[in-house]
């Protein structure tokens, strides 16, 4: 009996082992696959330094003044590096350092405050210069699981993982301007992260960390990136022309807190650049009349089908469409609806 309950023992602590075994071995694999995504990627992420100069009073010297630090990456072979304009914000001199630990001076290429983000560009050899894989960030689901690469504080790479927490979040740039989309993630981020990739789990950008919700400023589960959708359009416009390229009428809109106070819904034009394409298209802007009377211009109520509450919905439209494109516009004047088609310019001017 008792060789009986040895035998049966021993059968059961066997089934036992190879039970925790396979469960071990399906941790590990999950863990391989986070440490490929941090071994591949961390090569491509870079720490950013910046510094203003400083005038010394009581000599000759200029000195740097630290300014902040942050992280970037590299987006082509060419050397250039993305990361947050707020990273180099005010800055009079820019350093990147690379995973080889050297410093790279950078040249400022171009910046958009509207979007959070900036183009750097070092000299350093190309084979350090590895770009990050380029994801999508419109078929992200909450609940997917992201992985945060940053260079904080020079510290060497760390690594956060987490899931995302929110999507079509809309937060204020550094320029006052609303910034839609905004991806939401409980990946742990802390300022010297700012600017470095979000990846899904492939080790694909899928966005550009960009701040954090927290009264302490340390990371408190809720951080913020910018969806790689935008990354991809205005970064090749910052390389090629240094500055956003916009798409739009040619207008000035009347500002939205003067549109709350006449009851107004929609987003009223001020002005008309003379030989924009709205000034084409026949819409008209607020005047006086031969009395000295105000008579407001034409309102945009909808663009191509989509409702505009106000002047934030029709640069949010707008944001995604290029110079060249037809819009069909649907706007107010006299009481009476009216439709006309457009066709969109490129500009400073909204």
């Amino acid at each position: 009996m008792k060789k009986i309950n040895h035998f049966y023992i021993g059968i059961i602590w066997l089934a036992l082992t190879v039970f925790f075994q396979s469960c071990g071995s399906r941790l590990e694999s999950q863990e391989k696959s986070t440490i490929k995504v941090f071994e591949d990627v961390s090569p491509s992420v870079a720490f950013i330094k910046n510094a203003a100069l400083g005038w010394d009073w009581f000599g000759t010297n200029i000195y740097e003044i630290p300014q902040g630090v942050g992280s970037g990456f590299v987006w082509d072979d060419q050397g250039h590096i993305v990361t947050n304009f707020h990273v180099i914000y005010q800055a009079d001199r820019v350093v990147v350092v690379l995973s080889n630990q050297e410093p790279y001076p950078a040249q400022l290429v171009g910046v958009s405050p509207d979007h959070d983000l900036a183009v750097l560009r070092i000299d350093a050899p190309k084979k350090l210069l590895k770009p990050v894989s380029i994801g999508v960030s419109r078929k992200l689901k909450v609940g997917q699981k992201v992985f945060s690469i940053g260079n904080p504080f020079g510290l060497d790479y760390s690594l956060s993982t987490g899931v995302v927490s929110a999507l079509g979040r809309t937060m204020r740039s550094i320029g006052g301007r609303k910034i839609y989309d905004v991806i939401q993630t409980d990946a742990a981020t802390n300022p010297g992260n700012s600017g470095g990739p979000l990846l899904d789990s492939s080790g694909r950008l899928i966005g550009v960390s960009t701040a954090i919700y927290s009264p302490s400023g340390a990371s408190a589960g809720v951080g913020f990136a910018i969806p790689v959708d935008i990354v991809k359009r205005i970064v090749p416009q910052l390389i090629r022309y240094g500055e956003v390229q916009r798409a739009g009428l040619g207008v000035v809109l009347i500002p939205d807190s003067i549109q709350r106070r006449l009851g107004i819904e929609g987003a009223m034009i001020l002005q008309i650049q003379e030989g924009s394409s709205a000034d084409h298209a026949g819409l008209r802007p607020t005047r006086r009349d031969v009395f000295g009377r105000i008579v407001y211009g034409d309102i945009i109520i909808s663009v191509d089908g989509r409702p505009i509450r106000n002047n934030d919905d029709l640069i949010e439209y707008f944001d995604s469409k290029l110079e060249g494109e037809k819009v069909e516009i649907n706007f107010i004047r006299d009481d009476k609806e009216n439709m006309i088609t457009v066709t969109l310019q490129g500009l400073v001017v909204f």
